[in-house]
């Protein structure tokens, strides 16, 4: 068995369903409530199947990550501006940041790379392809498993049908490029449409911070039952009132099929 596969398979360690945890908006945003100080703020997370994080901070976040039984590191290889809605950006140019071989030598156990389309200019939804295809090759080549992520330009804007047909066509499209799993937006009651029509594992996003704790584990509840194998999480876990206990209540719903209701009993959430 390659390097690739035992990787992958720990993610789904005894076919199970996945918990990861983002804390890679400082790669965007610069300093983010609940992850100022990333290195301690990680400790609290310690419970999730895998951490995604840049390049940058996973040599100062090693602890998190080098004892037995402790979370995957997984590493984003390029940027793209279709996150800085801060600076109002919507073209969704997107830039290598790191190769798989050199994330493998930093300690990434899992890749990721984001890819855009319907950018509004074919010449670049053309190089937003080529360089996830390219990341694509060397993951091969690496043994790195890498997970595709599908973000829409300004996907708040999109009325819900739309997103659903974007993101129904671009998961099909990451997967025939050579995306391992998907990372994207739950679209609702359609959702199990787009899991049906993707032959590997797809992962709901949670996005924005949601109102409520309970909104958060609905939408992994509802995410999972339309075939999602997980969720990456990001702000709804590290800005919880209690990130732990959120964490293991996510737990119960993604990878133990609890309700919702039973997981914020279980552990105090306020709902």
């Amino acid at each position: 068995m390659e390097g690739h596969y035992i990787r992958f398979n720990r993610l789904f360690s005894q076919g199970r369903n996945v918990v990861i945890v983002a804390v890679d908006h400082g790669e965007f945003f610069g300093p983010t409530p609940g992850i100022v100080n990333l290195p301690e703020a990680i400790e609290r997370v310690g419970q999730a199947d895998g951490i995604l994080l840049s390049p940058g901070m996973l040599r100062h976040c090693g602890h998190a990550f080098d004892y037995r039984g402790a979370p995957m590191a997984i590493v984003r290889l390029n940027w793209s501006t279709v996150y800085c809605d801060q600076w109002s950006y919507r073209q969704a140019h997107s830039a290598r940041v790191i190769s798989p071989s050199e994330a493998l030598a930093l300690g990434a156990d899992i890749a990721l790379a984001s890819l855009t389309l319907r950018t509004g200019d074919e010449a670049r939804d053309r190089d937003n392809v080529a360089l996830f295809t390219q990341l694509a090759a060397e993951k091969r080549q690496a043994g790195i498993p890498l997970i595709g992520e599908f973000y829409p330009v300004a996907p708040a804007d999109l009325r819900r049908e739309e997103l659903h047909a974007q993101v129904l066509t671009a998961c099909r499209i990451l997967a025939e490029l050579g995306a391992d799993a998907i990372k994207t937006f739950y679209t609702g009651a359609r959702f199990s449409e787009v899991t049906a029509a993707c032959p590997v594992p797809i992962f709901a996003l949670g996005a924005e911070k949601l109102p409520k704790e309970m909104d958060a584990l609905k939408l992994a509840h509802d995410a999972v039952a339309a075939g999602a194998r997980g969720v990456v999480f990001g702000r709804n876990v590290i800005q919880a009132n209690d990130p732990a206990a959120f964490l293991g209540a996510l737990r119960l719903v993604v990878k133990d099929g609890a309700s919702p209701e039973e997981a914020a009993k279980d552990h105090d959430l306020d709902k």
